[in-house]
C-alpha cells in the first residue's frame, strides 16, 4: 500500500503550432514527462503541427512535505525514423517547480509558451496542460491548481474567455491507453474519463487569444485531375482520351452559343418621318444582349458577336429583334427571327467559321415583313476565334493581352558649367543643376566658384520608355537662402542621344544655356524656356555626358521573383528555350467583397491578371459570382527557368451592378480602388518539363485582423523545354547582364529606379482601352515590399537560423564526440579520421560520395507540388494585433503619439539587439586582423614566434603525424579535460579590437 495519499494528476490537452522537422513541414510530435524520477510520455500523433492528445497521467507524491523541492518537466519532440544517430529531435520544453503546484475547486487548462533548450534550438508554439495535486482515489481527482506565474502564459486580451474557452474545449475525450500500476512509492496512473465513448472525435484545444489564424481556413496546395480539352489528368498526364491539337487543352471545355450579327438591309421605317433607327436585341432565356444603334439608317452594319453559356440557357429558342431607338417613347419592334436550339449546328475548331446568311424578319403575328437580316447562329466552345472579341452573357469586360513599355537607363554625368550668368545685385552664385524628366526631378550638390565655372562631376540615372521618347530638362540654378533663382536652362531631345549598351566612354557635350521669363519658381521656369534675345548677350553653357544603357535589365519587380532578366538591347537578348502555358481555370469561395440590390449575401466581380516577362494578360470580369470559371489559356516565351510567373485575382469595384434574376445591366460611375483578393508566384524552375501542374492555390491575403483565406485559384500549367542543352548553357551564364557586373548600381538607387519603372508602367497600361488600373500594377510587382514590417523581420530573423541550423547541429554533434558523450560513436569517428590521415587521398573522395549519397537519400523527400506561400514561414498566423496595424499603418504614420512611441521603442529594441550582434561579429574580425597589427605588441610577438615555430614544425614533421596529434588533443577524454577555456581561446579573447575607439 502506498504511505502518502498525494498523487499529481497531469492531463497533456494538446499543443498548437510547433516547430515544422520533416521535410514535409509538419512533425510527429509526442510529450514526455518527468517527475520525481520518473518519465512517461504520450502517444505519438502523426504529421501534425497541432497534435490533440487529452491523455492523462498520475503520479505518486513520494514526500509531500518535500513538494517544494521538486519539479515537473514537459518535453515535447518530434518522433523521427531510428537512425544511427537519434530517434527523437527536441521540439520544446516546460518547467513547473513544485510550490507553485496546490489544489484549487476549479479545473483549468493553461497555455504554456515553449522553452529551447539551448541558444541553437529551434522552438515555438505552446503546450496545453492541466496540473494539479489531489487526494488519493483518481475518481476524486476533481480540482486542479492554476500554475503560478513560475511559468508564463500566453498573452491575451480577455484571459477569463481564454479560460473558458479551454474549460469547454480542453478535455473533450478519453484517455488513449490503459494505466500502468504498481506498488512501488513511484506508482503512476493514467486517468479515464468514463463520461465520454472512445469513438468520439477529438478535438483541438483553443487557440490562444492573439492568434490571427483562422482555424476553419485551408491554406495547403491541393492537387486536382479535372477534365480538361486534352482529357482528364492524372499524375501531371493526360489519360482517357488523346490530346487534340486544341490551344485549349488546359482548360476546361466550355459549350458556348454564338449569336453573330452582321447586318440588316431593306428595314421598314417608322413613324410620321419614316426614319428608322435600328439596333438588335438578342434573347436567350434570362440572358440579353444588345448592339449600338443607328441614326436613321435602314441599311446597318453591326458585325457584332454574342456568347451565351450553354449550361445557363433554360429555353428552347433563340430570338433576334430588331427595333427602333425611340428616344420619346419606349422602343419598337421592327421584326425578328427565331431559331430553335436543337437545329443549331456545333463547329469544333479547327473547323472553318460558320458562315452567316440572310434571314427574312417576321412580324409580332408570325408573318412575313420587309427586310433582311445577315446571322450567324453555332454551338462552340472558348477556342473559337470568336469568344475573345464576343460580348458574353456572364461577364462585361472582355480579356485582354497588354505589351508592356521597353524600359530604358539613362545616364546623364554633370561635369562643369561655364561663364555663368550673374545679376547685378547678386553675390557669388551657390550653383547647382536640377535635371527633370517627366515625374523625376534630381539635382546636383551646390558649388560656388570664384571663376563662375563650377565643377560637379555626378552622375544620374533615369528610367525611360522609347515610345515616344521624353524630353530631358536641365536647369542652372542659384541657391539664394530659402529660394532658387534660374540662370538658364535647356531642352534636350533624349532621341538624339547616343545608345550604348556595354561600357565604352561616350564623348562629353557641351550645351548652351537659355534665359527664362520666370525666375523665381524652378519649376515654372524648366518648363518656360524662351531664346535669348537680339539685344541680351548670354554665352552660358554646361558640359554633360549623356547617354540611354541598353545593357542593362530594368526592374520593375523585385529581383528574388522577376519573371524577366533580359537586357533592353534587342541584339543582347538571347534566343527563347521553351514555352510556359497557362490555364485560368476558375475561382472557388470567394469572399463576399460587396453588396448588391439590399441582398442579405454579398457577391463579387472577379477577374485574374498574370504577368511573366513583358506580357501581361487578363481575363473577363465575371459578374456576380462567387466561384466564377474563365478557362482561358495564355501561353509565353521563357528565356531563363529562374524566372517567376505571377497570377492575381481581383474585385472590379467600378462595377454598380443591378442583377434582375439572370439578366444583367452594368453602370459605369463609380471609380474605386479595385480589391485584391490574394496573389500566387510560380517559379519556372520548380517544374518538370511535359507535366502538367493541375492544382488549386489557396488565396491568402494578410488583413488588419489577421491571415485570411479569400478563395482558391484553380490552376493548369506546364513548360516545354524541348532542348535539354539550352537549359544546361542557361545555368552556366550570369543571370543578369554583364553590364550590371562591369558597372554595377547600388542597392539604394536600384530600388528607386525600380519605383519609378512602375509608375511609368503603370502609366503605360493605363493608356489602353480596356486600362489596367495602377494599384493591380503595383500589387503585381510588390511595389510595397521595401516597407518595413516587424512581421517580416522576425521571419527573414527565422529563415536565417534555420539556413543555419545544420551547421549548428553539426557542431553540436562534434562536441558530444569530443566529449566522449557516445563513446561507440567517438570510436568509429576516431578510425574514420586516423583512415583518412593514413590516405590522405580519400579526403575529397569521401566528402563528395557522402554529398551524393545524401542527395540520392533526399530524392525520396523531393516535393511534388510547386512552392506556394507559407503563413507560417511568413509568421502570418500568430502576428500580434498591434504588429499588424503597425503593418498597415501609412506612411508617414498616422497614429497616436503614444502608439509611436511605443512601435519606436519596440523598434530600438530590436535594433539594439542587431547592432550587438553586428559589433560582435565585428569584434572577433578585428581580433583577427589585430594578430598581426602590433597594437598588443606582446601578444602580436608571440603570434609570430608562434608561426615561426610552427613552419619549422610542419617542415620537418610529416602532416599527417601533425594532424593525427591535433586530433587526439581536440579528442581528449573527458577525465583529462580541464572545466576552463584552452590557452589559445584565453589569447585569443585578450586581443585588442577597435570598439575601444568607439565614441
Amino acid at each position: 500500500m502506498m504511505s502518502n495519499p498525494h498523487k499529481l494528476g497531469v492531463v497533456v490537452v494538446g499543443a498548437h503550432n510547433l516547430y515544422p522537422e520533416d521535410d514535409e513541414g509538419s512533425c510527429s510530435a509526442f510529450v514526455e514527462l518527468s517527475f520525481d524520477g520518473l518519465r512517461l510520455r504520450t502517444t505519438v500523433k502523426e504529421k501534425d503541427l497541432n497534435p490533440v492528445w487529452n491523455e492523462s497521467f498520475y503520479f505518486n507524491i513520494s514526500e509531500s512535505s518535500h513538494l517544494d523541492k521538486l519539479r515537473l518537466d514537459a518535453y515535447v519532440y518530434h518522433s523521427v525514423k531510428p537512425t544511427y544517430f537519434k530517434t527523437k529531435s527536441f521540439l520544446g520544453k516546460i518547467r513547473i517547480p513544485g510550490d507553485s503546484l496546490s489544489t484549487y475547486s476549479d479545473d483549468v487548462a493553461t497555455d504554456f509558451l515553449l522553452e529551447k533548450r539551448g541558444i541553437f534550438s529551434h522552438v515555438r508554439g505552446e503546450l496545453t496542460l492541466k496540473v494539479y495535486v489531489t487526494g488519493p482515489e483518481p475518481a476524486n481527482m476533481s480540482s486542479s491548481a492554476p500554475i503560478a506565474a513560475v511559468v508564463a502564459p500566453l498573452p491575451s486580451r480577455d484571459p477569463g474567455l481564454a479560460q473558458e474557452q479551454l474549460m469547454t474545449q480542453g478535455i473533450s475525450n478519453p484517455a488513449t491507453r490503459n494505466a500502468e500500476e504498481a506498488e512501488t512509492r513511484h506508482t503512476s496512473h493514467r486517468l479515464p474519463n468514463p463520461s465520454h465513448h472512445e469513438d468520439q472525435p477529438q478535438q483541438r484545444p483553443a487557440a490562444p487569444p492573439f492568434s490571427t489564424k483562422d482555424d476553419t481556413c485551408d491554406f495547403a496546395l491541393k492537387e486536382t485531375s479535372p477534365n480538361l480539352g486534352g482529357g482528364q489528368v492524372v499524375a501531371g498526364h493526360f489519360i482517357n482520351g488523346p490530346k487534340t491539337a486544341s490551344a485549349y487543352d488546359l482548360v476546361e471545355r466550355m459549350d458556348i452559343l454564338y449569336v453573330k450579327v452582321v447586318n440588316a438591309r431593306d428595314l421598314p421605317s417608322r413613324g410620321e418621318t419614316g426614319s428608322l433607327n435600328p439596333f438588335v436585341e438578342v434573347i436567350a432565356g434570362n440572358y440579353k444582349g444588345i448592339t449600338e444603334h443607328f441614326e436613321k439608317q435602314k441599311n446597318p452594319v453591326w458585325n457584332e458577336v454574342f456568347a451565351f453559356s450553354k449550361e445557363r440557357i433554360q429555353m428552347l429558342e433563340l430570338e433576334v429583334l430588331i427595333k427602333h431607338k425611340d428616344p420619346s417613347q419606349d422602343d419598337d419592334i421592327v421584326g425578328c427571327v427565331t431559331f430553335p436550339l436543337h437545329v443549331v449546328p456545333t463547329i469544333v475548331p479547327p473547323e472553318s467559321p460558320l458562315e452567316p446568311k440572310w434571314y427574312p424578319l417576321e412580324g409580332q403575328r408570325v408573318r412575313r415583313i420587309k427586310g433582311e437580316v445577315m446571322l450567324a447562329v453555332w454551338y462552340g466552345t472558348q477556342a473559337d476565334t470568336a469568344f475573345s472579341e464576343a460580348w458574353h452573357s456572364d461577364a462585361v469586360i472582355r480579356s485582354k493581352i497588354y505589351q508592356a513599355p521597353r524600359l530604358w537607363y539613362v545616364r546623364v554625368n554633370i561635369i562643369e558649367a561655364q561663364d555663368l550668368f550673374v545679376r547685378e545685385d547678386d553675390n557669388l552664385p551657390n550653383a547647382f543643376v536640377r535635371l527633370k524628366m517627366g515625374n523625376q526631378v534630381l539635382r546636383t550638390k551646390p558649388v560656388q566658384d570664384q571663376n563662375l565655372n563650377p565643377i560637379w562631376n555626378e552622375e544620374f540615372l533615369f528610367v525611360m520608355t522609347d515610345d515616344p521618347f521624353p524630353d530631358l530638362v536641365l536647369s542652372v540654378e542659384d541657391r539664394v537662402g530659402f529660394k532658387d533663382t534660374l540662370i538658364g536652362s535647356a531642352l534636350i531631345k533624349l532621341h538624339d542621344v547616343q545608345m550604348r549598351v556595354d561600357d565604352r566612354s561616350i564623348p562629353s557635350r557641351w550645351f548652351n544655356l537659355e534665359k527664362s521669363s520666370v525666375a523665381d519658381h524652378p519649376d515654372d521656369a524648366t518648363n518656360e524656356v524662351l531664346p535669348n534675345s537680339a539685344d541680351d548677350t548670354f554665352s552660358s553653357r554646361v558640359h554633360l555626358r549623356i547617354c540611354t544603357e541598353g545593357g542593362y535589365h530594368v526592374f520593375d519587380e523585385s529581383a528574388y521573383y522577376s519573371s524577366d532578366f533580359r537586357p533592353t538591347a534587342e541584339q543582347l537578348r538571347r534566343p527563347s528555350i521553351g514555352v510556359l502555358e497557362l490555364g485560368i481555370l476558375g475561382v472557388e469561395g470567394i469572399q463576399p467583397t460587396k453588396a448588391r440590390d439590399g441582398r442579405g449575401t454579398g457577391t463579387a466581380d472577379t477577374y485574374c491578371v498574370a504577368k511573366y516577362g513583358d506580357k501581361w494578360v487578363r481575363t473577363r470580369t465575371i459578374v456576380d459570382n462567387l466561384s466564377p470559371k474563365y478557362n482561358e489559356q495564355y501561353n509565353w516565351e521563357v528565356f531563363d527557368p529562374a524566372t517567376v510567373l505571377t497570377v492575381g485575382v481581383f474585385d472590379n469595384s467600378e462595377l454598380l451592378s443591378t442583377v434582375h434574376g439572370d439578366s444583367t445591366t452594368n453602370n459605369r460611375g463609380n471609380y474605386n480602388r479595385h480589391q485584391r483578393i490574394g496573389r500566387v508566384r510560380i517559379r519556372i524552375s520548380t517544374l518538370e518539363v511535359g507535366r502538367i501542374y493541375t492544382h488549386s492555390y489557396p488565396l491568402v491575403a494578410l488583413h488588419p485582423s489577421g491571415v485570411k483565406k479569400k478563395g482558391e485559384l484553380h490552376l493548369a500549367i506546364r513548360f516545354l523545354c524541348p532542348s535539354l542543352l539550352n537549359r544546361l548553357y542557361i545555368y552556366s551564364q550570369p543571370l543578369l547582364p554583364k553590364m550590371h557586373y562591369v558597372s554595377p548600381i547600388g542597392v539604394a538607387e536600384l530600388d528607386r529606379l525600380r519605383f519609378q519603372a512602375v509608375n511609368l508602367v503603370s502609366l503605360w497600361l493605363a493608356r489602353d482601352e480596356l486600362p489596367l488600373r495602377r494599384e493591380v500594377v503595383e500589387y503585381m510587382c510588390d511595389v510595397d515590399s521595401h516597407l518595413f514590417s516587424m512581421r517580416r523581420s522576425k521571419a527573414n530573423f527565422f529563415r536565417v537560423m534555420s539556413t543555419l541550423s545544420g551547421l549548428f547541429a553539426l557542431f553540436k554533434w562534434f562536441s558530444e564526440i569530443c566529449t566522449w558523450k557516445n563513446p561507440i560513436t567517438t570510436v568509429l569517428v576516431h578510425l574514420l579520421f586516423f583512415m583518412l590521415v593514413r590516405f590522405p587521398q580519400l579526403i575529397f573522395p569521401t566528402f563528395f560520395i557522402y554529398l551524393f549519397l545524401t542527395g540520392l537519400w533526399n530524392f525520396r523527400f523531393r516535393p511534388l507540388f510547386p512552392p506556394h506561400i507559407s503563413t507560417r514561414l511568413s509568421h502570418a498566423e500568430l502576428v500580434h494585433p498591434d504588429e499588424l496595424d503597425e503593418e498597415f499603418d501609412t506612411f508617414p504614420t498616422n497614429r497616436a503619439s503614444d502608439t509611436v512611441r511605443m512601435r519606436y521603442d519596440r523598434l530600438r529594441s530590436m535594433a539594439g539587439k542587431i547592432q550587438t550582434l553586428v559589433g560582435d561579429v565585428a569584434v572577433y574580425g578585428e581580433r583577427i586582423q589585430a594578430l598581426l597589427s602590433w597594437r598588443d605588441s606582446l601578444a602580436t610577438a608571440l603570434f609570430v614566434t608562434f608561426c615561426f615555430v610552427a613552419a619549422l614544425v610542419f617542415y620537418f614533421t610529416p602532416i599527417h603525424v601533425v594532424a593525427a596529434l591535433a586530433w587526439l588533443l581536440i579528442m581528449m577524454p573527458p577525465r583529462f579535460r580541464r572545466s576552463w577555456p584552452s590557452g589559445p581561446i584565453n589569447f585569443f579573447r585578450r586581443l585588442p579590437a577597435r570598439a575601444d575607439s568607439l565614441l
